[in-house]
C-alpha cells in the first residue's frame, strides 16, 4: 500500500513538471513572439532590417525637390544580392523611377543613362568604391553637380559597413567633375543642404525643416546650418529648431508659434526635452505633439549618445519617440 502511494505520489510530481514545462515553453513563445512583432526601424541599425513583405528592404536613398534639396527617402525595394547597387540603380533617372517619385514632387539625382559599373566595400576602412559610365558627367549646373556627389555619398553611408564613399568614372579616379566637384578622394557625410557660410560660425547642426511640393505634399528636409556654439551640441539644435527656419530658404516648421523650448536634459541615452505652449485647442493637441516630438528626434538623431526622446510639457511627459526614418513613401 505504501509502495502504490510512493509510486502514485511520483506520477504526480511528474505530471506537474511536465505540464510546469509545457506552459513554460508557451510563455515564452508567446513573448518571443510578441518580441518579434514590435520592430523599431532605423536607417543605423548595424543589421540589414528586412521589411513585413518577405524579399523587400527597407533602404533610405537620395532624391532632390524643386528647390535643390536633398531629400532623405526610405522606399521599399526588392531584397537581392548587391543590395548597395540596387539601391543606386533605383536613383538613376528614368521614366520609371520619375513615375514612382511623382506623387512626392521629388526628382531622381544620378542623370539619365548612368550604369553602376562597378561597386566594392573594404571591411576594414569602410571606403565604398562605386565605378560609374561617363554618362555620369552630365550634370547640368553646379547645384545638379553637388547634389549627385552628396546624395550618392549619404545613400550609401546609410548602410553601416560604409563609412565613406570613392566616386570612380569609367574605371578612373578623377581629380573632379565638370563643375569642380572634388573626387579626388573618398568622401564622407559633409554639409547636406548647407544654409549660410561655414566661416561664419564656430560649429554647425543639422536641423529638420519641412519642405512641400505643388501639391501641398510635405516632406522633412536635413538643412545644415551654421551656429555660434563651439562644439556641436543638442542645445543650439533645438533653439535653431525652435526659432524656425530662415525666412529666405523655402521651408517650414513643425513648431506652431506660442510653442516655446524650456530646457533639454539627456540622460542614459534620452534626452528629455521640456516645452511649454499656449493657444492651442485641445483637438490639435495629438497631430501637434505628433508632428513635434517627430522634427525633434529627428534633429537630435545626429547625435550618438541619444537613442530616444521624452516631450515634456512643464515637466510632465507626453509622447516618447525613437528617431526613425524621416521620409517613408
Amino acid at each position: 500500500m505504501v509502495n502504490r502511494r510512493i509510486i502514485l505520489f511520483g506520477l504526480i510530481v511528474v505530471l506537474g513538471l511536465t505540464v510546469l514545462g509545457i506552459g513554460k515553453n508557451l510563455i515564452n513563445d508567446r513573448l518571443t513572439a510578441k518580441e518579434e512583432e514590435i520592430e523599431i526601424i532605423r536607417s543605423d541599425e548595424e543589421e540589414v532590417v528586412v521589411a513585413e513583405e518577405e524579399g523587400i528592404r527597407r533602404t533610405v536613398m537620395y532624391f532632390k525637390d524643386k528647390d535643390g534639396y536633398l531629400v532623405p527617402v526610405m522606399r521599399k525595394i526588392p531584397w537581392e544580392e548587391g543590395i548597395a547597387r540596387v539601391t543606386l540603380n533605383n536613383m538613376i533617372d528614368s521614366p520609371e523611377v520619375r513615375e514612382t517619385l511623382n506623387p512626392t514632387g521629388l526628382l531622381p539625382i544620378i542623370p539619365a543613362g548612368t550604369e553602376v559599373l562597378g561597386i566594392s566595400i573594404n571591411d576594414e576602412t569602410g571606403v565604398c568604391k562605386v565605378d560609374f559610365s561617363e554618362k555620369v558627367l552630365e550634370n547640368q549646373s553646379e547645384k545638379e553637380e553637388e547634389n549627385f556627389i552628396k546624395g550618392v555619398v549619404y545613400t550609401l553611408t546609410e548602410f553601416p559597413a560604409i563609412r565613406e564613399v570613392q566616386i570612380l568614372v569609367g574605371g578612373k579616379v578623377m581629380p573632379s567633375l565638370k563643375y569642380g566637384g572634388d573626387i579626388s578622394k573618398s568622401l564622407a557625410r559633409e554639409n547636406i543642404n548647407l544654409v549660410g557660410k561655414l566661416e561664419d560660425g564656430r560649429s554647425k547642426v543639422v536641423v529638420y525643416y519641412k519642405g512641400m511640393n505643388e501639391e501641398e505634399f510635405e516632406y522633412f528636409i536635413p538643412v545644415t546650418v551654421p551656429t555660434l556654439a563651439p562644439v556641436a551640441n543638442v542645445y543650439s539644435a533645438l533653439d535653431l529648431l525652435f526659432e524656425g527656419p530662415p525666412q529666405d530658404i523655402g521651408l517650414s516648421s513643425d513648431i506652431p508659434r506660442g510653442v516655446m523650448l524650456q530646457g533639454v536634459e539627456v540622460k542614459n541615452g534620452t534626452a528629455y526635452v521640456d516645452i511649454s505652449y499656449d493657444n492651442h485647442s485641445e483637438s490639435s493637441e495629438d497631430k501637434m505633439f505628433s508632428d513635434i516630438v517627430k522634427n525633434i528626434g529627428l534633429t537630435l538623431s545626429q547625435f550618438e549618445e541619444i537613442d530616444n526622446v521624452e516631450l515634456l510639457i512643464d515637466g510632465e511627459t507626453i509622447n516618447t519617440t525613437i528617431p526613425v526614418f524621416a521620409n517613408e513613401y
